[in-house]
């Protein structure tokens, strides 16, 4: 393996995760929902990132899932997120991946199930020509960063912002790492943002049968 993948995940708790959801969905709802988004993730990580060189790490929270999430997550190496925020934790996992030995660290979240093989093979190839690349959100975020040189202060700004992706690229800027853009995805955050997977079936269902199946199963 020349580099590392790690998906960020919480354990799918009522009211832990998914709150912008709320409504239309109940917190156990949305809870469910991303029960069936992780197990996508995780499931097409596992088979689309080896083949690209890329270890699979799974950066959990709480601490006190981790063995929840290793029986869930065979071939992954769970570790804890650390740090007071997003921020400080994605700087913790790109600083600790790549002083392990890592030529390529990818930084990515598990509620954007329609991000597949080509996003990784993108962010890779960008990596050729820059420091930093990024896949873009919808609302002015990323649900990808990759990694090949790090400097602390890159993610030391508010992450759950609509500046948060002109943020980073002005942070790398400052700390002397070059950046690119590579093809927009978008997380699941919203009523809207179902309404933008329900569209991205045709291209999408194999990626993230669960949440289509519980899209489905709930009328929605």
């Amino acid at each position: 393996m020349t580099g590392t993948l790690v998906v960020f995940a919480k354990w799918p708790a009522a009211g832990a995760v998914k709150t912008r959801l709320c409504p239309p969905l109940a917190p156990d709802q949305a809870a469910a929902f991303y029960d069936a988004m992780l197990g996508d993730v995780l499931e097409a990580m596992a088979r689309l990132a080896p083949p690209l060189g890329l270890e699979l790490v799974l950066a959990a929270h709480p601490r006190e899932a981790l063995g929840s999430f290793a029986a869930r997550a065979p071939g992954w190496r769970v570790v804890a997120q650390q740090g007071a925020d997003l921020s400080a934790r994605m700087e913790h996992a790109a600083a600790s991946e790549l002083a392990r030995g890592a030529a390529r660290v990818l930084l990515r979240g598990s509620d954007n199930p329609t991000l597949g093989a080509d996003v990784l093979a993108a962010a890779l190839a960008a990596l050729e020509r820059c420091d930093v690349a990024l896949s873009p959100d919808r609302d002015g975020g990323y649900g990808l960063v990759a990694l090949r040189r790090f400097a602390p202060g890159l993610f030391a700004h508010p992450m759950s912002t609509r500046t948060v992706l002109e943020d980073t690229r002005v942070a790398a800027h400052a700390l002397g790492l070059s950046s690119e853009l590579i093809a927009p995805g978008f997380d699941v955050d919203t009523a809207a943002d179902l309404d933008l997977l329900r569209a991205a079936r045709s291209r999408a269902a194999a990626l993230c049968p669960r949440s289509y199946a519980w899209l489905d199963a709930n009328a929605l």
